[in-house]
């Protein structure tokens, strides 16, 4: 039901928080999800490197910024290092950590970035067992109904979400239960399927389960409560704020009489992963979990700025249904992820001018509305001021690996290297030896004496045939030769020892 209030449309916002946008949602009859996915008949269908098969958050060239991989590589060692003292550099060098991730998180180490910018690292380990009691747990039956008529419409063009029952609308449901047993006085909002879907995209069901606690309990407190008075509270806010950033915009808007919650409830409280391209989902996210809220305003802010900030825009859009219709079709240069990024920085708007303003806001609220019917926790403006008002402990931050491989035998203790010895001295070289001095000649010896010519012996008889061995018959004497002379007899003795020792050597 509209109404008219300080001079603007406003509208009921009971109904928000259990019926979303028509133009956000599917039917139950057009999800994505078909019944030949639900028996295990599926598709083949392309996903890009965030998941999703199509629709208007499917990557392209033109809304995404990529990194050379090198590049890539380097951040992921300098996180690595941050992740790994986190409670030094948060305390010591915030700035360098919220510049890091202004440059954009690296996709492998998201969501451990996610878990302990917001927190929820340090929550999960001082509540051990807390949401495996909660997921034991049966959930109020009024809440599982309305959980379970949302589970397809989160993000029904993703690989995670296409099938229905698939895992992750089971951990989706999981994760909306738990949250509604751990605070049954807020119970369930369908702003918070969204917010659930995207954090398991980047992490288990706990870890989700706990940056969502810390999302609705530290930077959006109230969001999520009944009746939206917190949402209402940060639009009169944001009205303000345009006032001094974009003044055009500012007095089209306050010409038509325009409420903020008609354009900028979705974008909040959903933290605009319903509203921009994935990669400058992300990209926002990053610094969204880092500096707090300042970053969902400075985002309305810059995209307001952008639709309705010249007098050429202006021109078309002579009422409020086409200042609503141009502010549902934002185009797409203005939330490309590289001038989105550039633009959030530049945007002059602090937590102190936010907290200011909060005040003022909340002292003409009382005055026209009386006292909010739901009180939040005060507002924690970043992951720094997060971890500050509960100090963790050492161990509450340690990082515990998923994946542990233990070696099935132990290895043996490496041998150390065989040192290379020292080569002996080198031996002098061995001196000739002196030749012994030449023997003299032997002498001649005199020859002997002739000795006396033999007397013939007379023949031997010849044995008789029939003897039982066979021997030869005694050859006849050669003729005699002449004795030889001195030099003669020298001669033939030096020639059979020369033979000898060929003899010799040869065998």
């Amino acid at each position: 039901m509209a109404r008219i209030e300080n001079g603007r449309q406003s509208i009921d916002t009971r109904s928000i928080r259990t019926v979303s946008s028509s133009h956000t949602h599917i039917d139950d009859e057009s999800s994505f999800g078909s019944d030949s996915e639900i028996n295990g008949v599926t598709s083949d269908r392309q996903t890009d490197k965030y998941g999703f098969i199509g629709g208007a958050q499917k990557y392209s060239e033109e809304s995404a910024q990529d990194v050379p991989p090198e590049v890539l590589r380097q951040r992921e060692v300098k996180w690595l290092d941050m992740l790994g003292h986190w409670d030094k550099w948060m305390v010591k060098r915030h700035d360098k950590v919220r510049l890091r991730c202004q440059k954009g998180i690296p996709p492998a180490l998201r969501g451990r970035a996610w878990l302990y910018l917001s927190g929820g690292k340090v929550k999960r380990e001082q509540s051990q067992g807390k949401f495996q009691e909660l997921d034991r747990e049966a959930g109020d039956p009024k809440w599982l109904d309305v959980i379970e008529k949302d589970l397809h419409r989160q993000f029904p063009f993703h690989e995670m979400f296409v099938s229905r029952g698939g895992h992750g609308q089971q951990d989706l449901s999981r994760v909306l239960k738990a949250y509604t047993l751990y605070r049954p006085e807020e119970g369930y909002c369908q702003a918070q399927a969204p917010i659930a879907a995207v954090l398991l995209m980047h992490m288990p069901a706990e870890d989700a389960f706990w940056v969502l606690v810390q999302i609705c309990e530290k930077y959006l407190p109230g969001y999520y409560s009944p009746g939206l008075e917190a949402i209402q509270l940060d639009g009169e806010i944001l009205y303000a704020l345009l006032r001094r950033v974009c003044p055009l915009a500012y007095r089209h808007l306050e010409k038509h009489k325009m409420d903020p919650i008609l354009y900028m409830t979705e974008w909040f409280m959903c933290a605009f992963s319903r509203t921009l391209p994935w990669a400058s989902v992300l990209r926002v996210w990053d610094m969204f979990l880092c500096d707090g809220v300042k970053i969902i305003f400075r985002v309305g802010l810059v995209l307001l700025k952008c639709m309705l900030g010249s007098r050429e825009k202006l021109k078309a859009c002579q009422g409020q249904y086409e200042t609503m219709e141009l502010l549902r079709a934002l185009e797409p240069r203005y939330m490309q992820e590289g001038f989105l990024a550039r633009e959030i920085v530049e945007v002059p708007v602090s937590a102190r001018d936010i907290e200011r303003e909060h005040h003022s806001q909340l002292k003409r609220w009382r005055k026209n509305r009386g006292e909010l019917n739901f009180k939040s926790p005060p507002r924690m403006h970043g992951a720094r001021v997060i971890m500050l008002a509960e100090p963790p402990r050492r161990q509450d931050l340690q990082q515990n690996p998923t994946i542990i491989t233990l070696p099935t035998q132990p290895l043996p203790p490496t041998q150390p290297k065989a040192q290379p010895q020292p080569l002996p001295p080198a031996q002098p070289k061995a001196q000739p030896q002196p030749l012994p001095p030449a023997q003299p000649k032997a002498q001649p010896q005199p020859l002997p004496p002739a000795q006396p010519k033999a007397q013939p012996q007379p023949a031997a008889e010849p044995l008789s045939p029939s003897g039982p061995d066979m021997v030869q018959r005694q050859q006849p004497t050669p003729p005699k030769e002449p004795p030889l002379t001195a030099k003669e007899s020298l001669l033939q003795r030096s020639t059979h020892s020369l033979s000898s020792t060929e003899q010799d050597t040869y065998l």
